[in-house]
Order: C-alpha cells, then structure tokens, then sequence
C-alpha cells in the first residue's frame, strides 16, 4: 500500500474547520499508520512473490507438457562404473500431479493474503476512543470489512414481593457491529440490536439501530465524528457487553439516571490530549421532555428515529488515568428539552442538566468502582401540569462496587476468571419535586445486589446475583435470584 497523499477536506459545524494535511507527513509521526505501512507494503511483497512462483510452475508444467524437441542421435554413451547407479526418472503422471499441488498451495496462499485486505485476522479485544472492544474492532483492521458482536439472556426468579408478576427466561439481546475503513482515516461503525427475541406488536421486543457513526481520523488529539453517538456518560453507556461488566443486570442507576443506552444524532469532536488524559465532545438533539415521567427521564431520551430537534443539547466527557488500573472522570449533558411542545398552554424551555463522576480501580485481582449521577430540570412545574405527573425538579443515584478474583489464589496460571462482587446502589428520581405536586411513593430506593462472575473464556461469562430492593413503599420492588450468561466476539 502506498502512502496516504493528497489533501482531505472535512468541515464540520460549530465553527470548527479542520484542513487535512498530506497523509505522508502525518504518516512518519503515527505510529499506527507507520505500523499498517509496514504490514501492508509485507503482504504486497509476499503476493507478489507467490503470483512469480506460481508462474513459474505454471510455465514448467506446459514445458513438461509439450513435445520434445528432435535432436541428432548422439553416440551411446560409456557403461557406468558398477558402483554408479542412475536414479529412475519419475513417472510422467506423478511429476504432474505434484505440479498441480504446487500450484493449489500456493494459488491457496495467494487468495489467503488478499483475503486479509478484506477480512482481517481476529486481534486482540481493545477498547478504543471510550467504545466497547468489540465495538472497537474495526480500528484495528487494516482496510475494509470488521465484524463483532454480543449477545446475552437471563433467567429471573422472583423471591418476595410478586405484585403479580412471573418468574421470566428473556434473551436479553443480541447484537452485531459491523464496520468498515475506507481509509486510514475515514471508517464507519455500527451496532444493530435485536432485544427479547422477538419483535412484533403484541411484544415488548425491539429491533434498533443502536448507534451508527463516521469517523475522520485526523490526528491523536482532535477526531470528528458525526452520525447516532452514544452519549459518553458513565460506565456503562457506551461499553455495555456482558463480560465487562459484573451481574446478571446493569445498575439500576445507569438506567434510572443515566438513561442506558442513550444515544442522539449529532457532530462531536474526541482524542486523546496526553498521556493517560482522553476526552469526547458531542453537539446533539436535546431530550423531549414530554416524555419524562415520574420514574425519571429515561423515556425522554430520543434514538434517532424522527427526533425533534428544535432544541439542540452539549455533552462532553473527561477521562484521566494517571497509573495503569486507576480511572478517574465525569461528564455532563446541557440542553433545553421542550421541542417546542406545549405544556398547559405554554411551551417551557425546560434545560436539563444532567452530570456524573466515577471512578475505577483495577490491581490484581481486586476491581473497584464508584459511580454518582445528578439530573435537575426547570419548568417541572410546567412539564408535571402538563403530563399529569410529578416530574423530579432533582434527581440523585450513586453506587459503589467491589468485585476479586479469587481463582488465581488457587490456579497461579489459569486463565479463567472468578470473582464475587457486592454493589450497593441509591437512587431517587423525586430527590425534590415542583411546589404543590406530591411525590409519588416508591421512587427512593436503596439496592442491595450480590453475586459472582465466572469467565470459562475472556470472552464468555456467566453470572447469578440476588437483588434485595427496598423502596419504603407499600407496593415494595420485587426481590429477584437471577441467572445469566453472555458473550462477545
């Protein structure tokens, strides 16, 4: 592959302008880029190599083929000494049977290598720019086609507290990313997502589009991106596959507070500033307010489908690794969530704050993590008048959470995985609620989850927790014995 060249073009809005310079300048300073010039230019040399060989067999096997040239008849030679014995010639029909072997190994290995610029060999499963690994995929591969995914299902057992509900089995989701690189600096990527199985009226099931972007890789410091992002808060939001996370279920507060999995048409900036010190920044569709309910304003997030943007949103995102294993961070998300509708006869902007903290520490076999989330919203007043329902003008939820792997106190060299893991969570959808609307019971809850984790492979895990809830009400939460199990590729 020769050297990028040449002189790309990308404006984005947000008065940003981005002039692209010659990819061979950019090229000697990337060592990625150096790193797939060398790969690349080491295929083309290995083609061309084995189309020259399979050439020459070509070329001797029609020579072996033809007629013999008639020559004078020569005198016959002396006998041999009785010690010197001629080898026997091969027979005709074995010499060319073993020809057209040659040429099957070797037109086999020519297909194989121009196969790679196509589909790539597995690589190692890396999270790159704050995305999953397996979402991650198609920044490794050279040129072309990346393919991953996950999937995951659950049976849940309720314990106490019915309120008319059912033990359930549900295949949770599978999901399929699919990527693909133009370029070295332009690539695509995506995640559709199939949940419950099933989708059709009488179900709960959803077939959806859960983000679909492209990338313009300029240089490590400042990357554009546009398209449905994910937006890049908390843990779970964007890396969200099943063995990198502990429990049957996500945190209640990644759902309840931070709407996971949220995502929202836009055009955003992201790169890496130093060492250790990552950041991504979105301009995108604001939150529709007149969906938000009592239990907080998950409901309000829109997926791309025909969303109003008469109100537009920011969120940005801030991560520091000082030492390897320790994460710390936060991010927000600003914007009015009115739409324009209207709400008792007025339309209310309806700004929206939401912003989170977390941090993470990883050494040996012990994983920390702590999480802290706040939404406040003006006009509730307005929105709850509106949508006959008490909207939470504030709204809290943290958790904490501690997991070991003990299997190595065991098996020095295994590669398995066991770990038990406790997590405790508080949340509060109706932290404070408009004056002269009552708060609507069941809505602070304290989560008691514990459980283990086994991993027979990096990439496969299964799970079983139990979920105590309490939430100070007469119509108490459900407690639940779960089981589960998942996968990524």
């Amino acid at each position: 592959m020769t050297n990028v060249r040449g002189v790309l073009g990308v404006f984005l809005q947000l008065g940003l302008v981005l002039a692209w310079t010659p990819g061979a300048a950019r090229a000697d300073d990337d060592p990625r880029i150096r790193a797939y010039q060398e790969q690349l230019d080491r295929m083309q040399r290995e083609m061309d190599d084995m189309r020259a060989k399979l050439r020459a067999l070509e070329a001797e096997k029609r020579q072996a083929g033809g007629k013999p040239a008639t020559a004078a008849p020569a005198p016959a030679p002396a006998a041999p000494p009785p010690a010197v014995v001629a080898a026997p010639a091969p027979p005709p029909a074995a010499a060319a049977a073993e020809q057209d072997r040659k040429i099957g190994v070797l037109a086999g290995e020519v297909e194989r290598l121009k196969s790679l610029f196509v589909l790539p060999e597995n690589k190692e499963l890396k999270s790159y720019y704050g995305l999953g690994p397996a979402a991650s995929k198609v920044y490794q591969v050279d040129r072309g086609l990346s393919i991953g995914g996950y999937g995951e299902f659950a049976f849940q057992k309720l314990v106490s507290d019915r309120q008319g509900n059912r033990d359930t089995f549900d295949v949770q989701r599978f999901v399929l990313y699919t990527g693909y690189k133009f370029t070295d600096r332009i690539l695509l990527n995506s995640e559709l997502e199939v949940e419950h199985a099933v989708s059709a009226r009488d179900t709960e099931g959803e077939v959806e589009v859960e983000f679909v972007t492209l990338d313009f890789l300029a240089w490590k410091a400042l990357n554009f991106r546009t398209g449905l992002m994910l937006i890049p808060m908390g843990f779970i939001n964007e890396i969200h596959e099943p063995p990198f996370f502990h429990g049957v279920f996500r945190p209640e507060v990644e759902e309840r507070i931070i709407p996971t999995t949220w995502r929202a048409g836009g055009v955003g900036i992201f790169g890496t500033l130093a060492p250790g010190l990552e950041y991504r920044a979105y301009a995108v569709n604001g939150m529709k307010a007149a969906d938000f309910t009592n239990e907080g304003v998950s409901e309000g997030k829109q997926e791309g489908s025909f969303a109003s943007i008469n109100d537009f949103a920011g969120t940005a995102r801030l991560d520091y690794t000082p030492l390897p294993g320790v994460l710390l961070g936060g991010s927000f998300f600003a914007g009015n969530a009115g739409q324009g509708d209207d709400f008792a006869g007025r339309k209310p902007d309806v700004f929206t704050l939401l912003w989170e903290t977390h941090a993470q520490l990883r050494w040996r076999g012990l994983e920390m993590r702590a999480l802290g989330a706040f939404t406040h919203i003006d006009d509730a007043a307005q929105v709850s008048e509106g949508v006959e329902d008490t909207i939470g003008k504030d709204q809290y939820g943290f958790y904490v959470e501690a997991a070991y792997d003990v299997l190595p106190l065991v098996l020095p060299e295994t590669a398995q995985y066991v770990a038990p893991f406790f997590r405790y969570e508080n949340f509060d959808t109706q932290d404070s609620v408009p004056r002269g609307f009552a708060r609507v019971p069941g809505n602070a809850v304290q989560l008691y989850t514990v459980g283990i984790d086994y991993k027979p492979h990096p990439q496969v895990v299964l799970k079983f927790e139990y979920r105590n809830f309490d939430n100070g009400s007469t119509k108490p939460i459900a407690d639940d014995v779960n089981f589960g199990a998942g996968f990524v590729f």
